[in-house]
């Protein structure tokens, strides 16, 4: 058998010499090539739909998968979807560390029919922008406090990029367009799929790097602005930053604008009143879950941009959000939740808000129904962030 393995081996190698300053142009990738024949081809107005979207490798909504973080590291783009799969944070059921790949999953089916969004009237997939999968953080499972310094790193090294698409100018008046951002540069848009929520933290640390302190809208159905000393007893420092205190640390650290932050969708139990003062005290307004019976989506969507103005805002949606009748599969459910479709509607009312980032945390595919309930109400979710994100340019003011 060696003998039989050693002569293919020469024989391969005969060949391949045989071939090689003989007609290299030959060799040479023609110039139809199609690196990637399965990526899909996102359809107009009119035009043939419902092509094997179940086909190929599973990036998100079948975007172009970019090595951002490796051997396309110089890439440029305007809205980027990125995975940061950890979940040694969490305080219940563990498994986020696969939300972005269920997330992946549940959104193989949004350009199944054209993906045009017809509340908001935009195809954010054929909007102008370049929008790619970039893949995922490489994140470690055994050192908490590295793996929340490789997801800073991983989304900085993104953020800190110049866009594919530039601003350009003012429809009106024709003058350049200024980037909301502090440093002057015109940044691309990420969105990471959690995870669990722990992720926002070093999240935070890099918008804070291009936008400083910043507005925060956060669906969830808990505060996680809890002291690391109620929450979980702080046994150690690293043991003291976790998916119920990250809001903490990050109003501590000064990452958040006070006043002009909120959350939505409330309704978790508490150690008691003080953790409201605590809450109050990390620079958040409340929208309760229950309050959507009183005042509606309509009136949550009000409230929330009351809040923020027209300031840029970066955006964290936990899956809990959603009542685990519509999205069982997260790390801490709790019952008496919003329907897929009410956030849905709360998402798009945020329409024409600066959304310079955002985030879809704690899915946990173990805990789903064969029928990818909770992934496919992640994918919607975000594609309502997306189509948002796309209608809207992180534009400040006009060149006097």
């Amino acid at each position: 058998m060696q003998f039989m393995n050693a002569v293919v081996y020469a024989v391969l190698v005969a060949t391949a010499f045989a071939h090689s300053g003989q007609n290299d142009h030959a060799d040479q990738m023609p110039l139809d090539y199609v690196k990637y024949p399965y990526q899909a081809v996102y359809p107009g107005d009119n035009e043939v739909t419902a092509d094997s979207i179940f086909s190929g490798i599973t990036t998100f909504a079948k975007l172009p998968w970019h090595q951002c973080l490796t051997k396309d590291k110089d890439d440029l783009f305007d809205i980027a979807f990125l995975g940061a799969p950890f979940d040694t944070g969490t305080s219940y059921r563990p498994g986020a560390r696969f939300g972005p790949a269920g997330i992946r999953a549940g959104s193989r089916r949004l350009t199944l029919y054209g993906g045009y969004n017809v509340p908001l009237a935009i195809n954010p997939f054929q909007s102008g922008l370049k929008i790619v999968d970039c893949g995922d953080i490489p994140v470690t499972p055994y050192d908490n406090q590295h793996a929340i310094k490789q997801i800073e790193y991983g989304h900085k090294s993104l953020l800190q990029r110049s866009t594919f698409s530039p601003l350009g100018n003012d429809s009106v008046t024709g003058e350049p367009l200024v980037p909301i951002s502090l440093d002057g540069k015109n940044h691309p848009r990420i969105i990471t799929l959690g995870g669990d929520h722990t992720i926002v933290l070093p999240i935070l640390r890099s918008i804070y790097s291009a936008y400083g302190q910043i507005s925060v809208i956060h669906f969830d159905s808990h505060l996680d602005t809890w002291k690391p000393a109620v929450f979980g007893g702080a046994p150690s420092a690293q043991a003291a930053i976790n998916h119920g205190t990250y809001f903490y640390w990050a109003s501590q650290e000064g990452l958040i604008k006070n006043g002009s932050s909120i959350h939505g969708a409330i309704r978790t139990t508490l150690s008691g009143p003080a953790d409201y003062i605590n809450d109050d005290d990390s620079g958040f307004q409340r929208i309760e879950a229950r309050e959507i019976d009183t005042i509606g989506t309509d009136g949550i969507i009000q409230k929330i941009r009351k809040t923020v103005g027209d300031k840029p805002v970066y955006l964290s949606i936990d899956i809990d959000s959603i009542d685990p009748a519509f999205a069982p599969a997260t790390g801490t459910p709790e019952t008496g939740g919003w329907s897929t479709r009410e956030l849905r509607t709360i998402l798009r009312g945020l329409d024409g808000l600066k959304i310079v980032s955002a985030d879809l945390v704690e899915v946990a595919p173990a805990y789903d129904t064969n029928a990818e309930l909770t992934t496919m109400a992640a994918a919607d979710v975000l594609f309502e962030v997306m189509s948002v994100m796309a209608k809207t340019p992180l534009e400040d003011a006009i060149v006097k």
